[in-house]
């Protein structure tokens, strides 16, 4: 058993693709993996919004993590208001440690696609929301 708290595995997740020298910006699936899989009721409404728009542009629209970064900065300067989305019970089957498991390097980078995926999954019941929220914002 991995005695890490999830924020301790996701610290360094983090350490680990910020390092990372792709200019895709791999850090970026990793935040919004992690603020989607493990956001509560207490959390602000931009928090979830952007962790799903994020791993929406990406898995769905095949935006690298600086492209993601930009279409945040895009949302941020457009909106105050932000989307609520329904947090499901299940929140994917890959976790930071899972992504931890994996050797540093090509095996870690795809675990954190996964990741990405699994969590991503775990909120189909948003999908058609979250595309239609890009859409409308940023004509995507």
């Amino acid at each position: 058993m991995d005695s890490r708290t999830p924020q301790q595995a996701y610290d360094q997740i983090a350490f680990y693709t910020l390092a990372h020298p792709d200019p895709g910006f791999i850090h970026q699936y990793a935040v919004d993996a992690f603020a989607a899989q493990f956001a509560d009721e207490h959390d602000k409404p931009i928090k979830v919004a952007f962790a799903l728009a994020g791993l929406y542009l990406h898995l769905e629209r095949g935006y690298t993590g600086r492209e993601v970064q930009l279409a945040h900065m895009r949302l941020a300067k457009e909106r105050k208001e932000w989307p609520r989305f329904s947090l499901p019970a299940e929140r994917g089957s890959v976790t930071p440690f899972d992504v931890l498991r994996a050797e540093p390097g090509p095996e870690r980078d795809r675990a954190i696609r996964a990741w990405s995926a699994s969590v991503w999954e775990a909120w189909k019941d948003s999908h058609a929301r979250v595309a239609a929220w890009i859409h409308a914002e940023l004509g995507v």
